[in-house]
């Protein structure tokens, strides 16, 4: 592999392949081709989504009940701890402040 990109390398330094008259009908080429690509990318979009297995309505809301009890709970002890440690800051400078 290696190799094989060093020969590559070698090619474009000395002009073989890869001009810019090339580079021009490469772009045009695969301009060409988009529409046939699109188009399989799409059908093979269609034939994951057939395999995907989708939650029932009620997963979606125990998972969605259990995710706004974990934010809820982990906000309020984020909260009450920047609450404490900031009054702690406050306590420490002020004391060494006037010492």
């Amino acid at each position: 592999m290696a190799e094989a990109l060093k020969l590559k390398d070698e090619g474009i330094r000395r002009g073989n392949g890869n001009g810019a008259g090339e580079r021009v009908a490469s772009t045009l080429g695969g301009l060409g081709e988009y529409p046939r690509r699109l188009r399989s990318f799409l059908h093979d979009v269609r034939v994951e989504m057939k395999h995907v297995n989708w939650p029932s309505r009620q997963d979606v809301w125990s998972t969605t009940i259990v995710v706004t009890v974990t934010v809820a709970f982990f906000g309020l002890y984020f909260w009450i701890t920047d609450g404490v440690f900031g009054r702690l800051y406050i306590w420490v400078n002020q004391y060494f402040h006037h010492h």
